[in-house]
């Protein structure tokens, strides 16, 4: 069976668009802050490998764990740490961002439910193109310091 130019252009085209969706981000060492029954925040850290030849930039998050998820960074301001809300995480092509404590992270807010450490979160990363990501992430007791279970890259 022979099929027409425009149907194989067609296949061609849906196959390398979904080459492109499968390399948008590569999610490594994710995890959900176990905190007290009752709390009403909590936050996520990860890090995101960018494997592709293209930025691409995290602009939000939702679970079914939190009321909301937002996109936070610590930066320094006039000499004191201040946690701000940021439109948008960029991960550099070729490139990683760390989410991790002090740093960028994600803020769970309005918890709906306990945060038992050992159990997991579901968490959906929405990227600016409209596409999203799903993962689960196992609910840690983490340190404040950032010193968890795995190394950090640094920006």
């Amino acid at each position: 069976m022979k099929l027409p130019h425009h149907l194989l252009a067609a296949i061609g085209l849906s196959l390398v668009t979904l080459s492109a969706l499968a390399d948008a981000l590569v999610i490594e060492h994710a995890q959900v802050r176990a905190v007290p029954p009752g709390s009403p925040t909590s936050a996520a850290f990860m890090s995101l490998h960018n494997p592709g030849e293209q930025d691409v930039k995290l602009v939000g998050a939702g679970s079914p764990a939190a009321e909301a998820v937002e996109l936070h960074r610590h930066a320094d301001v006039d000499g004191v740490m201040q946690m701000r809300q940021v439109p948008e995480i960029v991960i550099p092509a070729g490139g990683r961002t760390e989410l991790q404590p002090g740093g960028w992270h994600m803020m769970l807010i309005g918890l709906t439910e306990p945060l038992v450490e050992g159990e997991s979160v579901r968490i959906e990363l929405e990227l600016e193109t409209g596409e999203t990501q799903a993962l689960d992430a196992p609910i840690k007791r983490i340190l404040e310091s950032g010193a968890n279970d795995h190394a950090h890259d640094h920006e």
